[in-house]
């Protein structure tokens, strides 16, 4: 099983590397909030994803055979979403192209660094199983 890595200095510039585990503290080094989105000034920042296996209200999935694909589901908890300061930065990164880091909550204060991704779609559509309307945002690998 993989361990941790130690913490390191806040000065150290040092880039995790896709597929690192990281400590809650390390993640928050770029990720200032506990929201699924972290977005400043309507900019993407980073986001945080348990691919449904932990918190099922965000289905967030895998690309089918396509490890490079993962379709991320917008901000919102209960009832429909809508187009909230989050789903805005989302939204807003398909224009811009810029890439974010993906970390995936893999237990409490455990996490994995997924790499860069790159918000290529977006859609507003009707979940039946969630009876409710979702902003689902599509998610390709940055090679940054």
């Amino acid at each position: 099983m993989a361990q941790l890595r130690p913490s390191r200095p806040a000065d150290d510039d040092e880039t995790p590397r896709a597929g690192d585990l990281l400590s809650w503290d390390e993640v928050r080094r770029t990720h200032l909030v506990r929201n699924g989105v972290y977005q400043r000034e309507g900019r993407l920042v980073s986001l945080l994803t348990d691919f449904g296996l932990i918190n099922t209200c965000y289905p967030d999935r895998r690309g089918e055979g396509d490890a490079d694909t993962v379709e991320y589901v917008g901000a919102g908890r209960r009832g429909d979403q809508h187009l909230t300061p989050a789903n805005r930065a989302l939204l807003a990164a398909v224009e811009s192209g810029h890439s974010v880091p993906l970390f995936n909550k893999l237990g409490t204060g455990r996490w994995q660094f997924t790499g860069r991704w790159r918000v290529t779609n977006a859609r507003h559509e009707f979940d039946e199983s969630e009876g409710r309307m979702l902003w689902r945002f599509t998610l390709q690998r940055s090679n940054e």
